[in-house]
This record gives structure tokens, sequence and C-alpha cells, in this order.
């Protein structure tokens, strides 16, 4: 699944804010048609067609080394204006108001809580599990229903509008495995490390970026023309 030789790439920009290893989801973004340029400060963010905070660890660090990077007012910027996003593990955590893993406030983009999932077999959820979608949306394109995707987690979002969440999965309780809204996507899961399914999403993405920002997207991979 790589974009033809002809493609006109996507710029794409993913937030380095120093909360886990990049290398993989840029080479699923390379992989689906995107040129990838690495973030560590707002001001390196550039005009790319899809912005996307990956992460993992805690919130409370994660937001002091957003703020550090001045990269805070420059999302809430972003997603108030509808641009598209995608925030992986930790990136759709950091969406809601606050984190109950830390107790720390968060970028508040969404009305709701990051809480832990009480309940659960074990702890950290690892693994493959079920994506159960809600909805239909296009990063989910060419996608079975219950299509398993991996996971690294011991907390989720819990949205206080329940339209927000667009996939479910159980791991002892029920939670959100993606949310979105207008052009932002969240997920809860590693499209990175989840194989085909995974890689076919990040395109599906990368490709709806496109087309929302007016870019050609010929040329990019075909599974999800």
């Amino acid at each position: 699944m790589t974009a033809g030789p002809g493609a006109s790439r996507v710029p794409v920009t993913v937030v380095d804010y120093g909360a886990g290893n990049l290398v993989s989801i840029e080479q699923a973004l390379v992989a689906a048609g995107a040129a990838v340029r690495r973030a560590g400060r707002a001001d390196e963010i550039g005009e790319p067609a899809l912005l996307v905070v990956p992460g993992v660890g805690a919130s409370a660090p994660a937001m002091e080394r957003l703020r550090a990077g001045g990269f805070v007012t420059a999302i809430l910027d972003w997603t108030a204006a509808d641009r598209p996003y995608l925030g992986i593990c930790l990136g759709l955590q950091l969406l809601f108001d606050e984190s109950e893993e830390d107790g720390a406030r968060t970028l508040g983009v969404l009305r709701g809580r990051t809480v832990r999932l009480e309940g659960a077999p074990t702890l950290p959820h690892i693994g493959w599990n079920q994506v159960e979608r809600r909805r239909d949306h296009p990063a989910f394109a060419g996608i079975e229903a219950g299509a398993d995707f991996y996971f690294v987690h011991s907390y989720a979002g819990a949205p206080d509008d329940a339209s927000a969440v667009l996939a479910e999965t159980e791991h002892g309780v029920r939670f959100p495995a993606a949310v979105a809204r207008g052009n932002l996507l969240g997920v809860q899961f590693h499209p990175e490390r989840s194989g085909t399914d995974g890689l076919r999403l990040v395109a599906n993405v990368v490709r709806a970026a496109a087309t929302a920002t007016g870019l050609s997207a010929a040329g990019l991979p075909p599974e999800v023309a």
C-alpha cells in the first residue's frame, strides 16, 4: 500500500513533544502517500493538510511538553478551525478536559474526561482487540466491521457527548476506541502497529485530509480510492 510513482504527496506534520517513538507512524504515513514533517515547536508545523498528535505516557508531563513547545494554542486554533487532525492514543486522550490519571487539565477540545479502565481484567490493556463501529466514517472505508487493532493503554476517554464516539472496544468495560467530530479524529489504538487494516486507516485519513483541503488524491493507495 504505497503511493504511485507519479503521485503528489500530501503534506502531513507530526507533533514531536517527546511522548513516544514516532518512526512507526511516520513510516505508515509515508506509505499512505504523505510527505511528513516532524515539528518540535509550534512554529515548525507549517501548513500541512493533516496534523498528527501521537503519544504514549501520562497526561501531565505531556501537557507540560506541549506548552513548552507552544503547541497548546496551535492545536486549539487548528481544531477550532476544523482542520484535519489525527490523535493517536495519548493524542486522543489529551483532547478531553482533564485526566483522572494525574489530575492534569488537558486541551478541552472535547468535553469529557480521561478515566481508568475500572473493571478491566488486566492493565495495561495490551494487544489486539475488536473495534466495533457505531457509525460509518471515511477513516474505516474498506475495513471490515469488528476488525482487530492493537492497543496499549490503561486509560480511555469518556466524552460527555455520546455522539462523538465513532467506535468502541471492550476490555472488561466498554470504552471509546475512536472519536470523531468534523475533520477531527482520535483513535485509542495504534494504527501504525495494527497491520494491514491499521495502514489502510492511516491511508484513509491521509486521503480524507487531502480532499478536505482541496489537494489532489490522485495516485494515493488504490485500496482507499
